[in-house]
């Protein structure tokens, strides 16, 4: 891996989790009541191209809260949650009763999962935090041959009303342009994903494969997306104000499109897989 040793990723990963947002107090459980799902199509894709029907084992990296991990829980006979932060993995067990889904404390590219037991290897809204190739490797390591490794995405913001959404998409310039001027907590830019899968030489097939889903959400799930993005609640706590990071601007859109009532919302995801 071109630039870092060992212990230089060890040091960035620990120096990126610790600024990433995810341990402020409430936010695990914010991030997990507001932010979407994957939808049960996500896993039947999969399935298909995995050429399986059940799978044995799951294997979810950077599982978060458990909500990309819980998916497989009717679907796999086994499901591992892999997740380096103890506040958001604390939450992921809380909200799991499924005695088939687990989680470890780990980062991805160190498991200490055996090797080629796992039908397919997911990472979902994750990679972007990871160092590509040792994650790669990682999870041809954890797939028997066949297997698939998808790396999946969702777009922001929601599909709900233009007006809403401009307002969101000004929430999102005002945090990239707010991040600190190194931007290593999004180094690995998604529209590139599927680009280094394919350099990466571990996987005998790639693809990209687009879909949508449904959702409901009121005015208060809108804005909680936005407050579940860890750089914007690091500027909040650093001093930043919601006026200043087009929250409440965000709100009052919100409030007067959507209310109180819940409105279908459409989210639009992006798998970029490969095939061991």
């Amino acid at each position: 891996m071109a630039g870092f040793s060992g212990d230089s990723i060890d040091s960035w990963s620990e120096k990126l989790l610790r600024a990433s947002g995810y341990g402020e107090s409430g936010f695990a459980a914010g991030f997990d009541v507001n932010r979407p799902a994957p939808p049960h199509v996500l896993a039947d894709i999969l399935c298909l191209e995995a050429r399986v029907d059940r799978p044995r084992l799951v294997v979810d990296l950077g599982s978060g809260t458990g909500l990309s991990t819980r998916v497989w829980a009717d679907r796999a006979d086994e499901v591992v949650g892999v997740e380096p932060s103890p506040e958001m993995r604390e939450q992921a067990e809380a909200a799991t009763s499924a005695g088939n889904v687990h989680f470890v404390q780990a980062y991805a590219r160190a498991t200490g999962l055996p090797d080629g037991e796992a039908d397919i290897v997911t990472c979902s809204q994750a990679l972007h935090w990871m160092e590509p190739e040792p994650t790669f490797a990682e999870a041809a390591r954890l797939l028997r041959r066949g297997g698939v490794f998808a790396a999946y995405d969702y777009d922001w913001p929601p599909i709900v009303d233009w007006e809403v959404e401009a307002a969101f998409e000004e929430v999102l310039r005002r945090v990239r342009a707010g991040r600190a001027p190194d931007g290593r907590g999004m180094r690995y830019a998604k529209e590139g994903h599927l680009e280094r899968i394919e350099a990466s030489g571990l996987f005998r097939y790639a693809r990209e494969i687009v879909f949508n889903s449904r959702e409901r959400a009121d005015a208060a799930r809108i804005v909680g997306m936005a407050l579940s993005l860890g750089p914007l609640t690091v500027l909040l706590t650093n001093g930043k104000s919601e006026d200043e990071l087009g929250l409440t601007a965000l709100r009052e859109a919100a409030e007067r499109v959507v209310g109180d009532s819940e409105a279908e919302i459409f989210l639009g995801y992006r798998i970029r897989l490969g095939v061991r």
